[in-house]
């Protein structure tokens, strides 16, 4: 499944050129009790309601194809004889209106995703006429196949806060009643996927708001399918592997895993230039560690850093591409961390200069009156009282000059 998979059938999702059949749902409290059940045509709602379902249903496909956005396949087993996908597929021929199905799946749910509080499940049925389209990627007008699925989000549904407001029924300020108020879309999926313009029956593509911890357990037991990692995991994954063998205290180690990341960065770049637009960079451990070596780090500890990517990356589904490891928060924090030792330097630097000069003295403490002389002339300068003043007293060649605060005088 591409972005341009995803992208028209996102498009979609509007007022005037959708094709939602129905909408059904599910309502389920802190306990895991289902305390309401619905089912209704798009056609039966009010404008503004049926928009707030058009943004859940878009929230279902967006986000980072390959972090937020994965592609899941089915085990063959499952496809032939599995519960789940019997489930699936029963959810999409029936169209959403047979109640004991839409049961059996909201138990399922209920009975597989771990979420604290109460939740809300929704599905869509959408059924897309794929248009045909010339080699030149111009619609003909005519209709290639038609793409009949399910979509299912599952939002968390919290109460509002409390607040101060202006109650109207009896025309005062008051507190105002607090509401279960539906948050967006943590988890979703859509049955089956959109590959190549065609249903892909072999694979579910889900959604999942928080890439760092997404609810593998629904994927695994709620649709049987094969769970994969995130992008994020991957690049979190990767970052251990790093630390263990280099640490993450010392300033020394931070530097040393800012040069890896530059060293990455480095090296997708250099491949990018001999591969087409829109190519991945493909890596392996041998790569992971001319990576590091060339960051600095002892070809031992680069060494060991390969076999952990190795062990556990090699031959599985889940192995990165190159841009997976990158972490982009971490350049610009390197980029940072170097302006900041710059800036240091320089500061030093300009200290150093004060101090030569006379303007500060070593331990950091300024005067009132600054004078640079000749260091053979130095013993000369004194002080005498002049008309009851003190006064600074310094002896004056007919060739001397003078400047005071950047002005020359004549003297």
């Amino acid at each position: 499944m591409t972005k341009k998979d995803i992208l028209e059938i996102k498009r979609r999702y509007k007022k005037e050129s959708h094709n939602f059949t129905r909408i059904a749902g599910c309502y389920v409290d802190n306990e895991k009790n289902k305390v309401l059940s619905f089912g209704e045509s798009p056609l039966e709602l009010e404008d503004e309601e049926f928009f707030k379902y058009l943004d859940i249903a878009n929230k279902c496909l967006s986000g980072k194809l390959g972090n937020n956005i994965l592609q899941l396949p089915f085990p063959t087993d499952e496809v032939m004889n599995g519960e789940k996908y019997s489930l699936l597929t029963q959810l999409k021929v029936t169209g959403l209106k047979d109640e004991t199905v839409l049961d059996e799946f909201f138990d399922n749910v209920i009975e597989n995703y771990q979420i604290t509080g109460n939740f809300l499940i929704i599905l869509f049925n959408d059924v897309y006429d794929i248009p045909m389209k010339t080699s030149d990627n111009i619609e003909t007008g005519e209709s290639e196949d038609v793409f009949d699925y399910i979509l299912c989000a599952i939002c968390p549904v919290n109460l509002s806060k409390s607040a101060l407001g202006y109650r109207e029924d009896e025309n005062r300020i008051g507190a105002l009643l607090r509401n279960w108020t539906v948050a967006p879309v943590e988890s979703a999926f859509m049955f089956p996927s959109f590959s190549e313009r065609n249903a892909d029956v072999n694979t579910v593509t889900v959604y999942t708001k928080n890439p760092k911890a997404p609810h593998k357990e629904f994927w695994e037991n709620g649709l049987h399918a094969e769970s994969r990692l995130t992008s994020t995991e991957k690049k979190n994954a990767f970052a251990g592997m790093i630390e263990k063998s280099v640490g993450s205290d010392s300033d020394e180690s931070k530097e040393t895993i800012f040069n890896i990341a530059d060293s990455l960065s480095g090296f997708i770049d250099k491949r990018k230039e001999d591969l087409p637009d829109d190519t991945e960079v493909g890596i392996n451990g041998q790569d992971v560690e001319d990576i590091c070596v060339s960051a600095g780090v002892p070809e031992q500890k680069a060494e060991r850093i390969k076999e952990r990517f190795n062990d556990y990356f090699e031959g599985s589904p889940d192995a990165p591409v190159a841009d997976e490891l990158l972490d982009s928060h971490l350049l610009k924090d390197q980029n940072l961390h170097h302006e900041k030792a710059a800036l240091q330097r320089e500061v030093a630097s300009l200290n150093k200069k004060l101090e030569e000069t006379g303007i500060i003295s070593t331990d950091g403490k300024s005067s009132d009156i600054y004078v640079k002389v000749p260091e053979d002339r130095q013993d000369d300068v004194t002080t005498a009282f002049v008309d009851g003043e003190k006064c600074l007293i310094i002896p004056l060649d007919p060739s001397d000059t003078a400047t005071v605060n950047g002005e020359e005088r004549l003297l």
